[in-house]
């Protein structure tokens, strides 16, 4: 009688595991019915209520999403961003481009909150800080939107992110305001005016579209976002990495001990969560 080979149980066990994993990609995929889900997404973040150790967190989620995207190999480009002398980021916006990349980010909507030993407190108390993520799909241009020139406020500035002295030189980066609703988009990474400008517009559209979407909401107070405080209470997710270690999402209950992990980008199981809980409304 011949012995089993455990080394040929181990490689069955890891295809079952492996097939398994696939069928679940599957399933989430299928999720992903918005008419704007196949898009690339923008994804900006902005620093809330916390002084120093908001700015630092809204980078630590710079570099969750820059993981998460790099893992699944999408192209991620900085647009927009505003470093703080001191620490961390007062704000950036994300131009991610990959397959489905709105639909899966869009999840990531809302407030997200941290609990820890603020780094930067001498006497080591325990800081709640917390961050926006916005996220709308990279409209493509052939999709028309109208958009009133009168409705447009344009300013020009001088760029204050990476870039080198080439886009300090001259005001090249570009800030949008549409005056009807109060949004503002801004674009400073591209090397001219005229570049920034049409990145820009293209933010702005998706922006439009977004809340045309939700257009059953009558006031435009309504549509300009779900999360104007951006403080306590109105977290869609909260990082605990202090007095214990938890990620947990407050729409769907997901949560798992990995706060590591999650930082390195492991974020799939709230996106997915989210995805099952919102389709099966």
């Amino acid at each position: 009688m011949e012995e089993e080979d455990p080394s040929l149980e181990d490689e069955i066990q890891k295809g079952v595991e492996k097939l398994q994993m696939d069928i679940d990609k599957m399933k989430v995929e299928t999720l992903l019915s918005g008419e704007y889900d196949h898009s690339n997404a923008i994804l900006s973040i902005h620093a809330g209520a916390g002084g120093l150790d908001s700015q630092d967190w809204a980078e630590m989620l710079l570099r969750m999403y820059t993981r998460w995207a790099e893992k699944r190999g999408y192209r991620v480009r900085t647009l927009d961003i505003l470093p703080d002398t001191e620490a961390g980021i007062k704000s950036v916006t994300l131009l991610i481009e990959g397959e489905n990349a709105y639909g899966y980010l869009k999840s990531e909507k809302g407030v997200h909150r941290i609990v820890r030993i603020s780094p930067f407190d001498p006497s080591g108390k325990r800081h709640t800080s917390f961050a926006s993520v916005d996220v709308m799909p990279d409209i493509d241009e052939s999709i028309d939107i109208e958009i009133n020139p009168s409705d447009l406020k344009v300013d020009t500035y001088r760029a204050s992110g990476a870039g080198g002295q080439h886009v300090n030189k001259t005001e090249s980066a570009i800030r949008i305001t549409h005056l009807p609703t109060g949004i503002v988009v801004q674009c400073q990474n591209e090397r001219s005016q005229h570049s920034n400008r049409d990145t820009a517009m293209k933010m702005l559209k998706g922006k439009l579209i977004e809340l045309k979407e939700r257009e059953q909401k009558e006031k435009i107070e309504d549509l300009k976002g779900d999360y104007n405080q951006i403080a306590w209470g109105s977290q869609i997710r909260s990082y605990v990495f202090h007095p214990y270690n938890l990620v947990k999402d407050h729409r769907t209950n997901a949560e798992i001990g990995n706060v590591q992990g999650v930082m390195d980008g492991d974020i799939d199981l709230f996106i997915d969560e989210y995805l099952k809980n919102k389709n099966s409304v």
